[in-house]
């Protein structure tokens, strides 16, 4: 399949020359939601089961290499925590690894903090990943992957400077230790219904590489029920443009992002679930940029429940002003330069997708640089 550049009909979700029926029989309409709404339950199922397979698979090879490394410094403990992410698929397992390094004397604070953002800022690579398997399909040409690239510039841009932020805040003394309490870990309401299926699917004693090849395949079967459930829509015409004037706004998006990662307590679903959602043109990429800032803060309600329970209240304070860092730095955002952020961005990502040389070289470039810290 050969790769070309991203037009604006990739990225809006709209194709050139689709012709939309001027009206159609309200009969035949309702008559589908059932299926489409049996489907979509049932795809999104899949969609976070294949999820959990991939990073299941991910985290039995990535684990073999954690005992081979040494981290000696802040900057080699970013390195650490983001390759680790990319290794595992998924930032919560590698904050919590921090964590635990933490408690054990292993890590500092200022290492366990390091450790704990370049986690985040690798965690975004599943979007990536997940795009590319959706672009493999042969549908909506390149703008899934543009999902992906957007994913991680946009996490890079605020985690980058929230990592000077509370890197100060720490070092300085600012703040103290936060007295806090926690018996039981959080969960999700997620947990109760995948933990037995998991459970079953672990007892087979398949090999990493077997859990991760069977994520790729429930992946795709996921993405073959939401293409059938998900209608191609226009935006701006019809019912959508009613809900796109409120849905689109940044603070409403901002809070929709921090509201799914709440409840789901995984970014890796929270965002990955835009690729479809774009691909199929029910979200414009330029409103996915404060869905994805607010899903990067709540996406740490589950690391500072392990802090307390593993490190205690200096653990739950490193992970607390990461925290607020990110969300500061989001707000201010989103409150006063938001329409510049958006347009930095999304021209990088433009340039980046424009053609394959310059994404292979993005790809390289966000490799090469948690290499290159972790020698540090």
């Amino acid at each position: 399949m050969a790769w070309r550049g991203v037009n604006s009909s990739d990225l809006t979700g709209v194709d050139a020359g689709t012709d939309t029926p001027a009206s159609a029989p309200g009969r035949q309409r309702r008559g589908r939601w059932p299926l489409r709404l049996l489907s979509v339950v049932f795809g999104l199922f899949l969609f976070v089961l294949a999820l959990d397979l991939l990073k299941d698979g991910a985290h039995a090879y990535g684990r073999a290499i954690v005992e081979f490394l040494n981290v000696g410094s802040p900057a080699s403990a970013l390195g650490f925590g983001w390759l680790l992410a990319y290794l595992f698929l998924s930032g919560s397992p590698v904050a919590a690894i921090a964590i635990t390094f933490f408690a054990s004397g292993t890590l500092d604070a200022l290492q366990t903090f390091t450790m704990i953002t370049g986690s985040r800022l690798g965690a975004s690579l599943i979007v990536l990943v997940v795009g590319f398997l959706y672009y493999l399909r042969g549908y909506r040409r390149a703008a899934s992957i543009a999902i992906g690239v957007l994913a991680l510039l946009t996490t890079a841009a605020i985690y980058l400077p929230a990592l000077a932020l509370g890197y100060w805040v720490l070092s300085s003394g600012v703040v103290g230790t936060i007295n806090a309490e926690a018996d039981v870990p959080l969960t999700s309401f997620l947990d109760w219904l995948y933990a037995p299926i998991l459970a079953l699917i672990d007892g087979l004693g398949l090999p990493g590489w077997a859990l991760f090849v069977a994520g790729i395949f429930v992946l795709l079967g996921a993405f073959a029920l939401l293409d059938r459930a998900l209608p191609q829509i226009e935006p701006g015409t019809g019912e959508f443009s009613r809900i796109g004037r409120l849905v689109y706004r940044p603070m409403v998006m901002f809070a929709l992002g921090m509201a799914v990662t709440s409840v789901t307590l995984s970014v890796s679903v929270s965002l990955s679930i835009l690729v479809p959602l774009s691909a199929r043109g029910l979200v414009r990429r330029e409103n996915t940029l404060p869905y994805i800032m607010g899903a990067n803060i709540t996406t740490f309600i589950d690391t500072l429940v392990a802090a307390l329970i593993v490190g205690g209240a200096a653990a739950f304070t490193i992970v607390l002003v990461e925290m607020v860092s990110v969300a500061i730095l989001s707000l201010i955002v989103i409150l006063l330069v938001y329409r510049r952020f958006q347009r930095l961005v999304l021209r990088t990502q433009d340039a980046i997708v424009r053609d394959r040389r310059t994404l292979v070289a993005f790809l390289a470039i966000m490799l090469i640089v948690p290499v290159v810290l972790l020698m540090l």
